[in-house]
């Protein structure tokens, strides 16, 4: 009877998230934006991605971070620094963003600058590698990442957010040399829980792979402004 109890209550909070994902998600088809939910364990390299992805795509196209962490700005302020809008969420004890909270950060967006001029906006979600992929924050598009020091295992362990990536960057690859580590396996690993994910092996420090992720990135940028284009002029280019 408890255990029914509880999965009813599971039921009712997800769905709750899930219609709030839906209206956040309406607000940025409205404008024009797409929205990308960043998500990986604590320390696996979204923050340093994120800067190294500001400072090449930050020329290219305007973009909003809505920074998740459960007590701090400081991966916040190092954003910042590229000269881009920051709106950090503290969650507390919560160890993940939802989309009443990313909400928020939307109204703050759309308070404090002309949200029609944004093309992108990344949710760095709070470092956890379970909850943030069961709570759907409106994205387009859900960014996984896996650092080469957290294991082969990882995905077969936590399978739901590997689950859900649309891509998954294979993160810190500057360290392969020195760690006892299997790429391949990790690749088949992923494969095996998500055969159509999009892999990018990357490192911050050297370089490696980051220009295709610039890439993933633009082109997913482009295939929603060309879906949202008037009818009349989509059918003209055809």
């Amino acid at each position: 009877m408890h255990q029914t109890f509880n999965a009813a209550l599971e039921i009712n909070l997800l769905h709750a998230n899930q219609a709030g994902a839906d209206h956040n998600r309406s607000h940025f088809d409205e404008w024009g934006i797409t929205c990308f939910n960043v998500m990986s364990s604590p320390g696996a390299g979204k923050t340093v991605l994120l800067e190294r992805s500001l400072a090449t795509l930050g020329a290219q196209f305007k973009i909003a971070v809505i920074e998740g962490d459960m007590t701090t700005e400081l991966d916040a302020d190092r954003l910042r620094q590229y000269g881009v809008p920051v709106i950090a969420i503290n969650t507390g004890r919560s160890c993940h963003l939802d989309s009443k909270m990313v909400a928020g950060g939307i109204h703050r967006l759309a308070h404090e600058y002309n949200p029609r001029e944004f093309e992108l906006v990344i949710v760095e979600n709070v470092g956890n590698l379970v909850c943030p992929a069961e709570f759907e924050v409106g994205e387009h598009a859900k960014i996984a990442l896996l650092s080469i020091t957290e294991g082969e295992d990882k995905p077969l362990k936590y399978p739901i957010m590997f689950q859900a990536a649309d891509c998954l960057l294979i993160t810190k690859m500057d360290l392969a040399p020195y760690l006892e580590v299997d790429i391949n396996q990790i690749v088949a690993n992923v494969r095996q829980i998500n055969p159509y994910v999009t892999i990018i092996p990357v490192s911050a420090k050297t370089g490696e792979g980051l220009e295709t992720w610039f890439e993933w990135v633009r082109r997913q940028i482009h295939q929603k402004s060309e879906h949202q284009l008037p009818l009349s002029i989509s059918c003209a280019n055809q």
